[in-house]
């Protein structure tokens, strides 16, 4: 296999996604690593259920000794032990399979969020968040009784329905019989409950879902829902999905208390036949007093059997619901996953990088239209590029493909000269420093922003970083200093703030190649103009690509590229695009004239 296969292994619209395996084989891989603990939970379950059966043969032979009058001390002493010991094993054993249930979600959890931490882009973009985030929670969450407590009762009901029959056959075959007519008549209506209760159990588990998903909205927009006084009409959209989770969840609450009704109901009819029909073999001295008793008791017993396999289907059905979204989420296109971490600006070259694009062509997925239509160029090292052109033209696109965060519809996308497919993608990001348009802050200290691309920087490292960025004034400032909580989203920061942030977060991770999207969209003059005296210095170190609307930014790249429509129109600097390109001399003449309205300095045009 290529070091592209590889790499190319979960990445495009070709590749073939596996079909879902079936429930039962699905939940399987979730219990095969639990199993001996789930054989441990089943044992003793099993030793209390053997006790169980024993009770009505020691409650026959109590009856039968005070009928004769002898004495019954000590298999009354015998009985109690056994009510005793039975609890007492089947506590510990069920202890055993909650601990286990608790194993089985941890791990699904950890399987599942190791997944989709590494989602390829285009996946993530079809999904929710918050519906992904759903599956994690409330879906693993299902998976605790259906692989362990499930499976136990399944097993355990089983033989002790098996071995309860087979007792009361022993003691009178008329009467079981009887017993079984009226089980299976209720137990043909209980089957035909189990297909409602997977259906509503899903619909629910989407619905919550779908919950998750609009809270998120509200949550990563606050301020925004607030500004626009829109709290209530997003409280009732948030509300329509809590209903709809709570009218599914209700429509299964219904058949699960359907489908265990339904024992209760087999047992008390069974009785009523069963009391009916042995009264009438008692007075025709077909069977004893006591035979009569302990069938009856048998009978009483058999709830417990019959209950766990009620149990165990029913959580079958629910837990068949979870896994299956939970199996699709792990079905996802992921990208391939590195063996190890790698060092920040090792992308197994030194120095500054070249990028070049060879007639690329590329659309977001299948029946879209094409953002790119042949776009060739290339970038020298070191030095600045700047990328132009009105909105919609394909530039952001441009860092996506460097980035691989979306792979290319034909063409190819080099860096060093060598494509990006076969570039191990751990190094190709390990040597670029990105730079988002919104640049956007993650909850925690500003030490932790700072470091979530660099941890292994030095003290040292990180003071220059801040001192480059402009950010030390702000450290100064802060109440804990490079400690202090940015609150959610950076909400604590201004929106230049948090730029600045976003910048000297992507230079600490000493890249060999870096990308700047907008990333004077939201500074000050004073700040601007500090940020192209820092893009002019490390230019002279690294390759800088800079998605740029303000002119100030263009004028000092040693080279322009004027994107349009998907295609590139022209390259060259500042001064030869004013003279040669008609497009780039309109947006240099529109960007004179917005900062002249402004009160800007002149000497900023071309």
């Amino acid at each position: 296999m290529t070091t592209r296969e590889i790499h190319r292994a979960g990445r495009g619209p070709s590749e073939s996604v596996p079909p879902a395996p079936p429930a039962w084989r699905a939940l399987y891989r979730h219990f095969r690593p639990h199993r001996r603990a789930v054989a441990l939970g089943g044992l003793l379950a099993l030793i209390g259920t053997a006790t169980g059966i024993a009770q009505p043969l020691a409650a026959k032979e109590l009856v039968e000794r005070l009928g004769r009058e002898e004495p019954f001390t000590a298999i009354l002493v015998t009985l109690t032990a056994l009510v005793v010991i039975g609890t007492a094993i089947e506590a510990v054993g069920a202890y055993v399979l909650e601990r286990t249930a608790e194993s089985v979600v941890l791990a699904a959890r950890r399987s599942l969020i190791g997944r989709l931490l590494w989602l390829r882009v285009p996946e993530m973009e079809r999904n929710q968040p918050g519906d992904l985030m759903s599956r994690i929670t409330s879906d693993t969450t299902l998976l605790r009784a259906v692989t362990t407590t499930s499976i136990v009762s399944a097993v355990v009901g089983g033989l002790g329905f098996l071995a309860t029959i087979v007792m009361m056959g022993l003691m009178d075959p008329v009467l079981l019989c009887v017993t079984l007519g009226v089980i299976v008549v209720i137990g043909a209506s209980f089957a035909a409950v189990m297909p409602k209760i997977s259906r509503a159990t899903t619909r629910s588990q989407e619905a919550v879902g779908e919950m998750s998903t609009r809270l998120e909205r509200v949550f990563g927009a606050f301020r925004t829902v607030k500004a626009s006084g829109a709290e209530a009409r997003e409280a009732a959209v948030v509300d329509e999905a809590a209903v709809q989770a709570w009218r599914h969840g209700l429509t299964s609450a219904k058949w699960q208390s359907v489908a265990g009704s339904s024992v209760g109901l087999a047992i008390q009819v069974s009785f009523l036949a069963v009391l009916g029909a042995g009264g009438a073999r008692v007075a025709s001295g077909a069977i004893s007093v006591a035979t009569l008793v302990a069938f009856l008791l048998y009978l009483f017993y058999l709830i417990e059997p019959v209950g766990k396999l009620v149990e165990a289907a029913t959580q079958y059905q629910v837990g068949a619901a979870a896994v299956a979204r939970i199996e699709e989420a792990e079905r996802m296109a992921t990208e391939p996953q590195a063996p190890g971490p790698v060092p920040q600006g090792s992308g197994g070259d030194s120095g500054p990088a070249s990028v070049a694009f060879e007639d690329v062509t590329f659309r977001y997925r299948e029946g879209l239209p094409y953002v790119h239509h042949g776009v060739s160029f290339e970038v020298p090292s070191p030095g600045t590029t700047a990328f132009v052109g009105p909105s919609g033209a394909g530039k952001t696109t441009v860092f996506g493909l460097i980035e691989r965060f979306h792979e290319v519809s034909g063409g190819r996308v080099l860096v060093d000269g060598r494509d990006v497919r076969d570039w191990p993608l751990d190094r190709l990001r390990a040597s670029i420093g990105y730079v988002e348009q919104d640049a956007p802050v993650l909850a925690g200290t500003l030490r932790e922003n700072l470091l979530f691309a660099a941890p292994e920087a030095t003290e040292q490292q990180l003071r220059e970083v801040l001192a480059q960025a402009r950010l030390d004034t702000v450290v100064d400032r802060l109440p804990q200093g490079l400690d202090t909580v940015v609150g959610h989203r950076g909400s604590q920061l201004s929106g230049g703030e948090r730029q600045r942030v976003a910048i000297a977060r992507a230079l600490l991770r000493r890249p060999r190649l870096l990308l700047l999207d907008e990333a004077t969209s939201q500074l000050d003059a004073v700040n601007e103009l500090a940020l192209r005296d820092l893009v002019a210095e490390v230019a002279r170190e690294m390759t800088v690509l800079v998605v740029a609307h303000r002119l100030s930014t263009v004028t000092l790249a040693d080279r322009i590229v004027v994107m349009e429509a998907g295609r590139v129109r022209a390259m060259g600097t500042h001064a030869e695009l004013v003279a040669g390109d008609p497009l780039y001399g309109e947006l240099a003449a529109t960007q004179l004239l917005a900062t002249a309205d402004r009160g800007g300095s002149p000497q900023e045009g071309p």
